[in-house]
């Protein structure tokens, strides 16, 4: 087994409070034999104390030192640009990257040849294990955040989800089945709400219905039920995903005038491009936005509200991949885990998940192929 220098930064994003490494996770590398640095403050706002990583065994160090001394960088997102010149050549970094939304990250992981493995393609059979905790989080959070929001104190059409007696329930139409929509379909039915999901996989469908004793409207995805479902719902909840490329857009533009004014749309596959044609990515800071006389919510980081809930959840999932990585080299531990195999998204310069390669026109490598060529 190696032994290797694991560096933790402090997230930077706008109001991303979550941390790559909890005290327990940064205390497993330590006791694994590696030494772990970690950026100082980096997890203080949801109460993991610098003094809680020293007893953990790890080191508190400035940014620059990190970057300079450590071999591997574990994250939460994806770097900004004003991380861009951290990173050096042949780094390993282990973190959410969505690259098919974002060329400029591509480019860089390209250009300094940084071996990229993303949490979000992390695959076993067809789950997506370190993706799963923060897409239940976001599902969740979908519908709390659209009852918010559809309160006429912020622009919405003023509708209660719940309903109170006498009154009509509040509509949530769900596109996706999966663990976003399955999420957001527990908080829906159990805040009152009616609720429609629409899904292409009939078996989800079948599941789904059974999980709720037929308490929600199941349809199968096609564009002529999605319009119908649009017309008299008051939130629809974009959960559509198709690993590491970019999502499909299920509204158009001109379908908004088939909704309700002051409904909410919320666009839980912003990170990967967003599945409405009218999405653009927003912030906690400014979360929503108008057009046609519908909300857009469209945070790109919406399990940062709970980022102390989304950062143990995070951290139950990555470690035992992390820990694999650290322990055998990034390139054995692909090689020996098809599961990090297929999180492997860039190497040696080399773009190896098709789904990148096809959103920037780029030569798609195989990364068994290019790892073994090394």
């Amino acid at each position: 087994m190696q032994k290797i220098v694991v560096g933790c930064p402090k997230e930077i994003k706008v109001r991303e409070y979550r941390v790559g490494l909890t005290p327990a996770s940064a205390h497993a590398y330590v006791e694994a034999g590696h030494e772990v640095l970690i950026e100082k403050d980096a997890g203080s706002a949801i109460g993991f104390s610098d003094k809680d990583y020293e007893e953990a065994g790890a080191k508190i160090v400035d940014k620059k030192t990190l970057f300079e001394k450590a071999s591997m960088i574990v994250k939460v997102k994806e770097p900004i640009d004003s991380e861009y010149g951290y990173f050096k050549e042949g780094q390993t970094l282990y973190t959410y990257l969505h690259l098919a939304a974002d060329k400029p990250l591509t480019e860089m992981l390209l250009q300094k040849k940084i071996f990229s493995i993303a949490y979000e393609t992390i695959k076993v059979g067809n789950a997506l294990p370190c993706l799963a905790p923060m897409s239940a989080i976001a599902g969740r959070l979908s519908v709390l955040e659209a009852a918010k929001f559809i309160q006429k104190t912020y622009g919405g059409n003023g509708t209660l989800l719940s309903g109170v007696p006498g009154t009509p329930k509040g509509k949530v139409v769900i596109v996706g089945g999966g663990v976003v929509g399955l999420g957001a379909a527990q908080i829906a039915v159990g805040i009152g709400a009616e609720v429609t999901l629409l899904d292409i996989n009939t078996e989800r469908l079948a599941e789904v219905d059974r999980l709720f004793d037929m308490k929600i409207t199941t349809l199968y995805s096609t564009r002529a039920n999605i319009l119908h479902a649009i017309k008299d719902t008051d939130v629809v909840i974009g959960a559509v995903l198709i690993p590491g490329a970019k999502a499909p857009k299920i509204l158009k533009r001109e379908d908004l005038k088939l909704m309700k004014k002051g409904s909410i749309i919320v666009d839980v596959a912003i990170d990967q491009g967003g599945c409405f044609e009218t999405s653009k990515a927003t912030t906690h800071d400014d979360p929503i936005f108008e057009i046609d006389g519908i909300l857009h919510y469209c945070v790109a980081n919406m399990p940062g509200a709970v980022a102390k809930t989304a950062t143990v959840a995070l951290n139950n999932s990555t470690l035992s991949y992390g820990l694999k990585i650290a322990n055998l080299g990034p390139k054995q531990a692909a090689l020996s885990d098809n599961a990090i195999l297929e999180g492997v998204n860039t190497v040696a310069g080399k773009c190896t998940y098709k789904g990148v390669s096809e959103a920037f026109n780029l030569k798609y490598e195989s990364a068994k192929d290019v790892l073994n060529s090394l």
